[in-house]
């Protein structure tokens, strides 16, 4: 009897072996890193590609997701692509640093809403970027996401350039947001977002740019009152594997890339679109005011100081700026 029950365990603990060996038995496996947080709208669409690809491939493709910069930030993992450690990463305007193209991922009011976005991303200029990326970067953008778009926040409203004489305002490191706060009669102080609330709290600064999520996310409501609706970028950002490593993939597990790429894109912009409202709803609901400004005047003191910028760039950027412009 003692035998009996023995060989049925090594019988069990056989099959559970054999089986776990073909649940893995993954001819390929993605690392794919990126700087969202698990709630984040990003970080679920990369959880959809990994559940799409797998099941495109037939289970000949899996992809492990590392949140939080896990693998590194943008630019580490990058590297990691260029020497083989990672396959995916979500990546952005970093790239100009190799295809001056991206440049145009994040500019202040060429973008005006999400009808244009979408048109822009469909369009031959989409389509220009996306070649710059794969022939300089060595990146494949398999997945558009969408950026909320950048909103001011305030102690007190602002519906114009000129009431933003002396204000204080803190930006991200990037010379061209720099230049057009500096524009709008602004006095732009870049500064880690870690540093933000307490600056708010201590009057350092009296405002700062960020899309919604952050505002949200950093607890600025609670230094914050207004929320001026400058929505001065609209900008996106893309999913990208490794374009060697893509092009070693047969014909057919291409393809499941790609298409595992659209659903995630598909999917990551209805997440996108119930997020805006959700966090709209969070901060009016803790005593933050929205308020309607002038976004043409804006807009009309931005466009100088923006085409001063991309005239540092290569010409072809500067005309796929323009064509943007008058995408309709």
């Amino acid at each position: 009897m003692r035998f009996k029950v023995l060989a049925a365990a090594v019988l069990c603990a056989l099959f559970a072996f054999l089986a776990a060996g073909g649940a893995g038995a993954a001819e390929y496996t993605l690392k794919l890193g990126h700087l969202a947080n698990e709630d984040h709208s990003w970080h679920k669409a990369t959880l959809k590609f990994a559940e799409e690809v797998e099941k495109l491939s037939g289970g000949r493709i899996v992809c492990q997701v590392f949140p939080n910069e896990q693998l590194g930030n943008e630019l580490d993992v990058i590297q990691l692509i260029h020497t083989n450690g990672a396959h995916m990463v979500i990546t952005g305007e970093s790239m100009q640093n190799w295809a001056p193209k991206c440049a145009l991922i994040a500019v202040p009011y060429m973008v005006r809403d999400m009808d244009h976005l979408t048109k822009v991303l469909t369009s031959d200029i989409g389509k220009a970027i996306e070649k710059d990326i794969i022939d300089k970067v060595k990146l494949r953008p398999v997945s558009a996401f969408v950026r909320a778009p950048r909103n001011l926040t305030s102690k007190r409203p602002v519906t114009k350039p000129e009431d933003l004489n002396g204000f204080k305002i803190r930006v991200p490191n990037v010379p061209l947001f720099v230049k057009v706060w500096e524009t709008f009669g602004a006095k732009p102080t870049p500064m880690a977002f870690s540093e933000v609330f307490t600056s708010l709290q201590q009057n350092v600064i009296d405002g700062q740019e960020n899309p919604l999520d952050l505002i949200r996310s950093g607890s600025l409501y609670e230094v914050q009152k207004y929320v001026d609706l400058t929505e001065h970028v609209y900008g996106w950002i893309y999913l990208v594997i490794g374009e060697e490593f893509f092009q070693s993939l047969p014909a057919d597990l291409q393809k499941a890339v790609l298409d595992a790429g659209k659903a995630a894109e598909v999917y990551e912009r209805d997440l996108f679109l119930a997020d805006v409202a959700a966090n709209e709803k969070f901060l009016k609901e803790h005593g933050m005011e929205f308020v309607t400004v002038d976004k043409a005047a804006f807009a009309a003191l931005a466009g100088p100081a923006v085409e001063e910028f991309l005239k540092t760039k290569p010409a072809d950027v500067l005309e796929l700026y323009k064509k943007i412009i008058e995408i309709k």
